[in-house]
């Protein structure tokens, strides 16, 4: 049997990256892991400053479940075209280009399902999840299932709502929007970073290991203007009445302890679509798929669960 961190720092044989161009010509980098005797297929897509590297060892996990995978990194950040001359900055304007940009990648990979007869399920982390609902909500994209981990539905700001609502609109009309939060050397410490996203310091390191072999991935702060971008998108879906209409098999992954997104609003939009939900307390942060092995295989045995009421 491959050990974990085999899978997790070596880039399976069966795998492929390609480049996938938006309709407006940008340039993303696409990843396929296709199953031996495929149930479905699923499109995982990450949150801000992920890459698909980080996730192998999830994507490991469901191709060995029957589950052939596909992701892309998103607009300006992993291995697609980025936004800023300054690579390290996470920028973004309006998260509707984001939307697009799932949309038109979901019509052309569905319709390479040419039978037309396998379920296809979109997985969204974090930000992805956010991007994910929205784009079930607006009919950008038609899953026969919705998996959303830690969903990016509320901000946790360490100043408060209200205050860094405030703090971030000033930043932004200071003309401050395609700078970073934060200078990388002044910014949140490797251990509170670790501490935010998984109590797992081997599995959080991983991500390390692989910009120390592709330097060209890794994306530093968030822009002042990507945050009022996230928090226009965040409020325009919670005040969406087609959300309250989305019917559609769907399982929400919520840590409770979540130091980034605002678990009390997934649950709250958890409750108006009607998904299925799976809570962790204090003993999981915000990466749920990369976490301790307790807090990841219950995650993972809670999608296979889902996953399996579709195939049966």
């Amino acid at each position: 049997m491959t050990d974990s961190l085999s899978l997790r720092r070596s880039f399976p044989a069966a795998a492929t990256l390609s480049r996938w161009r938006a309709p407006d010509g940008w340039e993303h980098r696409r990843f396929d892991w296709a199953a031996d005797a495929p149930r479905g297929r699923l499109l995982f897509q990450t949150g801000r400053a992920d890459v698909i590297e980080k996730y192998l060892e999830v994507f490991a996990h469901l191709v060995a479940r029957g589950w052939s995978v596909t992701a892309f990194d998103w607009r300006g950040q992993g291995g697609s075209g980025r936004l800023l001359a300054d690579r390290h900055v996470g920028h973004g304007g309006d998260f509707s280009i984001l939307v697009a940009d799932l949309q038109a990648f979901w019509a052309g990979w569905r319709a390479e399902d040419l039978a037309g007869d396998l379920p296809h399920v979109l997985l969204g982390h974090s930000m992805g999840g956010h991007l994910a609902l929205r784009a079930v909500v607006e009919r950008a994209v038609d899953p026969d299932a919705l998996i959303l981990v830690a969903p990016m539905l509320g901000l946790r700001l360490p100043t408060g709502a209200l205050l860094g609502a405030g703090i971030i609109g000033l930043m932004n009309a200071l003309g401050r929007a395609e700078r970073g939060i934060w200078e990388a050397k002044d910014g949140p410490g490797h251990h509170t970073r670790q501490r935010n996203l998984t109590h797992d310091v081997e599995r959080f390191e991983d991500e390390g290991y692989w910009y120390r072999q592709q330097p060209e991935l890794a994306l530093g702060p968030p822009s002042w203007g990507w945050l009022a971008s996230a928090m226009r998108s965040i409020r325009a879906l919670d005040r969406d009445p087609r959300l309250d209409r989305v019917k559609l098999p769907s399982l929400m992954l919520v840590a409770e302890a979540d130091r980034l997104v605002d678990p009390r609003a997934a649950l709250a939009i958890a409750a108006r679509i009607g998904a299925r939900v799976e809570r962790f307390g204090p003993e999981a942060a915000h990466e749920l798929l990369r976490e301790v092995d307790p807090v990841r295989l219950r995650a993972l045995a809670a999608i296979d669960g889902f996953l399996d009421g579709l195939t049966t």
